[in-house]
């Protein structure tokens, strides 16, 4: 096992040739800050040196969250700059992550809001517990979603939902992710560990080298889209960063009030 300051990663987990990434906040229900995202840095680093594996699980610790989001209580006292490198830093390890070679599983066990979901995004298989909740309500704090929510979400349930769900906020459960087809499977808690292990034994019955190529040919079909979209996501969330409302939103959350907007 490697283990950093926040997330752990576990080979031969559940099984030979698999690996379990766990992100490790469960007081902050596995929130994301700069540390999640320089430990997650150094574990990619190693699924990537490690030629044996044959498929990657990422979950959260506990049973309330997969990832809740950004860590708002650091997100707040960015200044703009700080802010573009925090989310730059974010969408790179993302894209970095989303092109391994090997079929990711999302095990989704609670709340995937925000960054969450946009981590979930970018793996390939997403299954989920009967009581996860999912949702990019970035704009309840002045933010847009800047991890690749934007971009992602559209490719997976197409711009009208995509809209729905970001412009109003929403946070969906389980059932209504799996008819958006945000998530692939839907199973009630203590039956998750077992829909990922029955996906498992499909995953390592079949070639790898086929898998990996098709998954590379998949993603091609909207990769250039995908990096001028991320450029603007930045952009327009560095762009929320400059106003007042952002600040608000933020406190209001932290603070566990009504935000109140100005437009400013």
């Amino acid at each position: 096992m490697a283990r950093f300051e926040t997330i752990n990663l576990e080979f031969d987990k559940p099984r030979p040739n698999v690996a379990t990434l766990t992100f490790s906040r469960p007081n902050a229900l596995n929130a994301l800050n700069s540390q999640v995202s320089e430990d997650l840095r150094k574990a990619i680093e190693m699924v990537e040196e490690n030629r044996n594996l044959r498929a990657l699980i990422v979950t959260g610790d506990g049973d309330k969250a997969f990832i809740a989001g950004a860590d708002i209580a650091e997100m707040v006292k960015l200044t703009p700059p700080q802010a573009r490198n925090f989310l730059y830093t974010l969408q790179h390890l993302l894209n970095r992550f989303e092109r391994l070679s090997i079929p990711i599983i999302a095990r989704i066990n609670g709340y995937a809001l925000g960054g969450g979901l946009e981590t979930a995004l970018a793996c390939d298989i997403r299954i989920a517990s009967e009581n996860a909740v999912l949702g990019l309500p970035e704009v309840t704090l002045g933010l847009i979603p800047a991890g690749g929510g934007t971009q992602r979400l559209t490719r997976v349930i197409g711009e009208g939902r995509a809209k729905n769900m970001i412009l109003l906020a929403k946070r969906v459960k389980a059932q209504e992710a799996l008819n958006l087809g945000i998530v692939t499977s839907v199973v009630p808690q203590t039956e998750l560990d077992a829909e990922v292990d029955r996906t498992l034994d499909t995953l390592l019955n079949l070639a790898p080298v086929s898998l990996g190529a098709a998954k590379h040919a998949i993603q091609i079909a909207s990769d250039e889209k995908l990096i001028s979209g991320l450029e603007i996501e930045l952009d327009e969330a560095v762009r929320c960063f400059q106003t007042k409302d952002l600040r608000e939103g933020m406190n209001a959350f932290l603070e566990k009030r009504k935000a109140e907007f100005s437009g400013k």
